[in-house]
């Protein structure tokens, strides 16, 4: 059996307020369950500006492939100063955690995160119930919910219209 690598590094100060203040604003903004996520997030950035410093001297068509790679993700990268800029944000709005959010799916990062968990949204007609899947900018479109959990908020949204219609009279 293969050994499983970490795929994130630790903080090398562990105890920096300004990293400990930015950290939990991410974590706030994206809905993420721990830092952990973030340094995920920051060490896949991190490869990724390596592979293109590796290609400065390389051949155009070896660059262009890191591009499209890139590209397939949703990540906007035309040259390597483009790779080089990438920001652990812009990791995280691939996630999709974030895109269910963005696309009113959800009310909040943290519904989204519950809704995908607790499979309810599909991607291509298939059940993803991890959160931190990076989509592919062609899936993008083609994520949806499950037509038993539609049922389910129709239902809650007609119970509280109904509750509201009775509270009004009481009150007249």
């Amino acid at each position: 059996m293969k050994r499983k690598h970490k795929i994130y590094s630790r903080p090398k100060r562990p105890f920096e307020k300004s990293r400990i203040e930015e950290e939990v604003k991410i974590k706030e903004e994206f809905g993420l369950k721990n830092k952990k996520e973030i340094w995920r997030a920051e060490a896949k950035i991190k490869e990724f500006r390596e592979k293109a410093k590796k290609l400065i001297s390389a051949d155009p068509s070896e660059q262009q492939a890191l591009f499209k790679r890139l590209q397939k993700i949703g990540l906007k990268v035309n040259s390597i100063a483009d790779v080089l800029a990438l920001e652990k944000q812009d990791y995280l709005n691939r996630r999709l955690q974030t895109i269910v959010r963005n696309k009113g799916l959800a009310p909040t990062v943290k519904a989204a995160r519950q809704r995908i968990v607790h499979k309810k949204i599909l991607v291509d007609g298939g059940i993803v119930n991890s959160p931190s899947y990076i989509v592919p900018k062609e899936l993008e479109d083609k994520i949806t919910v499950k037509k038993k959990a539609l049922k389910e908020k129709k239902k809650e949204e007609t119970s509280q219209k109904e509750s509201e219609k009775i509270e009004e009279k009481k009150n007249e």
